[in-house]
């Protein structure tokens, strides 16, 4: 169920970041059991399809071609290895594979290679979702025929912070994608990452835009940020631990149907915070060594804290 349920105004979610930890966990934990089973979690896997060379300037990004990285560009991937990564993740417990490209835009001349790349990976009986930079129309649409589960288009931040981390596109094209991709019958996966040196005012503004949006994304990736060398943020002060954990108890208490995606920076999180997000209400997960171009826990890493956690992955249902 998606549907939005109500408005959230911002001194509710103030009062929820308020609260003292041990009742927001509750909270977050008893709305959590009403709606999903607390001991499964999704296991995602996400691929670079295409790499460097973005034209954006997002300032945590190592793919931007505005800031010194070190990354080597890299062309579209070939179906092949896609669909070689796609197995193996499939292999791993994957239940969900998303392939990710840094462009602004879908290049017309590669889009029907990533229409193609959908359609192969959904026949191995995974979950599909892409994330390719702005949309219109015609491009949601042909996304949408291609069987496409999901489309990840990230709000970042708050409407107010977010020209202090980019400004080769405004919020409001943000806004449009997920609207295209909404009206295409696609389902929604739009978070954001905290630690950019933002305020807790503008970490509840970012929560605001996303429960607030006409439905609920039905996938609500919660990032940490990842300094990158070369990269604006590339000394940005880590967020406190436990300030994390509250950002994703308050989100699961906002959007009570939606997975909420432990996404990146897990590798700067010991297990016990990790535990404490899942027990806030976080109920997926990338899993594999490597996340598009940061690092990421190993395999092995996840399957033992799962076995310690009782945590079990969830199984691929086709919608």
């Amino acid at each position: 169920m998606t549907t939005l349920k109500k408005i959230w105004q911002q001194d509710e979610v103030a009062a929820l970041y308020e609260l003292p930890l041990m009742d927001l966990l509750y909270q977050a934990q008893s709305v959590h059991r009403q709606n999903f089973n607390p001991n499964k979690v999704q296991i995602s896997t996400l691929l670079s399809i295409k790499t460097g060379a973005c034209p954006e300037n997002c300032g945590y990004c190592s793919q931007s071609g505005h800031f010194k990285t070190g990354l080597e560009k890299e062309s579209l991937l070939s179906i092949e290895k896609v669909l070689e990564n796609a197995k193996a993740a499939k292999a791993n417990g994957a239940s969900r594979f998303c392939m990710g490209a840094g462009w602004r835009t879908p290049p017309a001349k590669d889009l029907p290679k990533v229409v193609e790349m959908v359609k192969q990976v959904k026949a191995l009986g995974l979950e599909t979702c892409v994330t390719l930079g702005m949309l219109d129309q015609v491009q949601t649409t042909a996304l949408k025929d291609s069987g496409l589960d999901y489309y990840n288009h990230n709000l970042d931040t708050s409407p107010e912070y977010y020209e202090k981390v980019i400004t080769t596109r405004c919020y409001q094209d943000r806004l449009d994608t997920l609207k295209h991709v909404r009206a295409a019958g696609i389902k929604t996966c739009c978070g954001g990452i905290i630690g950019m040196g933002e305020s807790r005012q503008d970490r509840i503004g970012l929560l605001l835009q996303l429960a607030n949006l006409p439905e609920h994304p039905q996938s609500v990736p919660i990032n940490r940020l990842v300094p990158i060398a070369g990269t604006p943020l590339e000394n940005a002060a880590p967020i406190d631990d436990l300030e994390f954990i509250r950002s994703i108890a308050v989100a699961r208490i906002m959007m009570p149907y939606s997975m909420v995606r432990l996404s990146a920076g897990r590798e700067t999180m010991n297990e016990s915070m990790q535990t404490l997000c899942f027990f806030a209400g976080a109920n997926s997960i990338f899993y594999g060594g490597k996340l598009l171009t940061t690092a990421n826990p190993e395999i092995a890493q996840d399957r033992d804290l799962f076995a310690r956690l009782g945590l079990t992955a969830m199984e691929y249902q086709e919608a």
